[in-house]
């Protein structure tokens, strides 16, 4: 396995992605779709997750193809989102049509962005118009780090960002991964310096600082994002619960069905785990959606969809680590960037 050509979940034929983002907003949203709608599916293992139509991707639900997937900021706001995203693909003539209607099916998730330093006080809801801006800007290239949807992430001890890798597997299969970082858990290692993700790291992708040679990690878990949550606080209680998340995006060109891309989603949660400590926790909403364009018939089903979770959950590690290792410096930042701290 080797990556693709842009290193990003586009490498998958016919994925396009698209980001905006408000950087006084400190937040964005990011979009991804394909040039025909798509099977998909989720698995939800955080504690704490913001949705709106996850239900349909269920394999024993009705709706069979889905025309995007929407990672927002905002938190519960951020799901407006997805309303914009609709009305761009409406204009485009895409969705599911009944009669003279048309509805796009536009799935979609949020990241606790409200306490980063941006500027909140709106008069109405930007994220309408940051989900119809992010489905304009879709194409096969975009930037990494502070960009749409990872714009105001934040993780434990680093400013959070927005993530991609990829894999072509030795029959050409293509597998890809794209992800918000926004965890309540660390991607470093106690130190700051490596990434939990360095063993899955391909061609210096992310620093290539190596793995951490220490042993007995992960018994301690500190977190300069608890302690600015504290800070905000204005009852006894920080404001930590369901103010975290990673939401992610796993694609692949084989044809899956419904109950595959389940199975795919499960996979790749695999490499969350891999990337953050702790992962999938009370106070997190980790999510990671999954994404068929069904265009290469896989041989061996089973084989074949063992190799392509493993690719995907691979792929998921090395997207975290490069979303933080992506993550630049802005105004008002309420936590550093691992890149600052490496100079």
């Amino acid at each position: 396995m080797k990556p693709g050509s842009r290193n990003l979940i586009t490498d998958v034929p016919g994925i396009l992605v698209g980001n905006a983002q408000d950087d006084t907003l400190k937040s964005g949203t990011t979009i991804l779709t394909a040039e025909a709608p798509f099977t998909a599916s989720v698995s939800v293992m955080g504690g704490a997750p913001g949705t709106r139509e996850t239900d349909l991707l269920a394999p024993d639900k009705s709706v069979a193809k889905v025309d995007a997937i929407t990672l927002s900021g905002g938190s519960a706001f951020g799901l407006d989102a997805c309303s914009g995203v609709m009305s761009r693909l409406r204009e485009q003539g895409r969705g599911f049509k009944v009669g003279n209607a048309v509805i796009p099916i536009v799935p979609g998730a949020i990241i606790f962005d409200l306490i980063n330093g941006g500027e909140k006080n709106w008069a109405e809801s930007p994220y309408p118009a940051l989900g119809r801006a992010a489905a304009e800007n879709a194409g096969r290239e975009f930037e990494l780090g502070s960009v749409g949807a990872g714009t105001g992430a934040l993780t434990a001890m680093h400013k959070g960002g927005l993530g991609s890798a990829s894999l072509v597997l030795e029959d050409g299969t293509t597998v890809g991964a794209l992800v918000a970082a926004n965890p309540m858990g660390s991607v470093t290692t106690p130190g700051e310096r490596h990434f939990w993700a360095a063993p899955f790291e391909i061609d210096d992708e992310f620093g290539g600082i190596g793995a951490d040679p220490s042993s007995g990690l992960g018994r301690s878990l500190n977190s300069r994002k608890v302690q600015h949550m504290a800070a905000q606080a204005q009852g006894p209680h920080p404001p930590m619960d369901r103010a975290n998340t990673t939401i992610a995006i796993v694609a692949t060109d084989a044809d899956l069905s419904k109950s595959q891309c389940l199975r795919l989603a499960t996979a790749a949660q695999d490499g969350i785990a891999r990337a953050i400590v702790p992962a999938h926790s009370p106070a997190d909403g980790d999510l990671v959606f999954s994404v068929s364009t069904n265009t290469k018939q896989m041989i061996a089903p089973e084989r074949d969809l063992t190799m392509i979770g493993h690719a995907a959950a691979l792929c998921l590690s090395r997207a975290i680590a490069r979303a933080i290792y992506s993550a630049r410096p802005a105004p008002n930042d309420v936590l550093p960037c691992w890149s600052d701290q490496m100079k």
